[in-house]
């Protein structure tokens, strides 16, 4: 008489034992191979990534503002809608003839002013016979006389991180010249107007 056989099936030399039927297998553990994990890691840094980026751009460009009188007019109208970049004062300094908005003097209480920075630091200002001068050079700024000089009536320094601004419409603007509002400080400008939605006869455009 045969000795009864003892049929082993080696499923693999790895694995959790399991009996079934007198024979003995073993199961496979299934592994996570590097491809797998490269395709996660991957899928998760585009996640980190598009968030972060959706988070940067709303912060940075998608802030509205509305633009209040006529000060800004033919390149702003009242009630036009504008975009702010509040990004870009992080990393550079408003120049000469940017368009910016501020809080003047840091007043949270303030509706926001949308100006035109005609001076910056370092620079002296004064508005003689219905022109503006800039260190003593004359600006192309405006095509009309300016009929209230303000405070620059005289020499006025520009001090550090701040900034003389005046409205496109200068003869219907509350501005630098005006002593309650004065320089504008680095400090109380929210972003550079750089979008305008449509109003006027314009329609959506960059702005310059």
């Amino acid at each position: 008489m045969h000795e009864p056989f003892i049929y082993v099936i080696v499923v693999t030399m790895f694995g959790k034992k399991r009996q079934s039927n007198g024979l003995v297998f073993y199961e496979k553990k299934k592994l996570v191979t590097a491809r797998e994990i490269y395709a996660f890691l991957s899928w998760a840094a585009i996640i980190c990534g598009a968030v972060l980026f959706a988070y940067v751009a709303v912060f940075a460009f998608g802030v509205r503002t509305t633009v209040i009188g006529d000060s800004m007019e033919p390149t702003l109208v009242n009630g036009q809608e504008i975009m702010i970049n509040r990004l870009v004062y992080n990393i550079f300094t408003p120049g000469q003839g940017d368009v910016i908005v501020f809080k003047p003097n840091g007043n949270e209480n303030a509706h926001t002013y949308v100006k035109r920075v005609v001076a910056v630091p370092g620079d002296t200002v004064r508005i003689t016979d219905g022109m503006l001068y800039v260190n003593d050079e004359p600006t192309d700024f405006y095509s009309d006389n300016i009929a209230d000089p303000g405070i620059a009536v005289l020499d006025l320094k520009v001090g550090e991180d701040e900034f003389f601004v005046m409205g496109d419409n200068p003869n219907s603007s509350d501005d630098s010249r005006n002593a309650n509002i004065g320089n504008v400080k680095l400090d109380t400008i929210i972003g550079k107007a750089w979008f305008h939605m449509a109003g006027g006869t314009e329609g959506l455009g960059r702005i310059h």
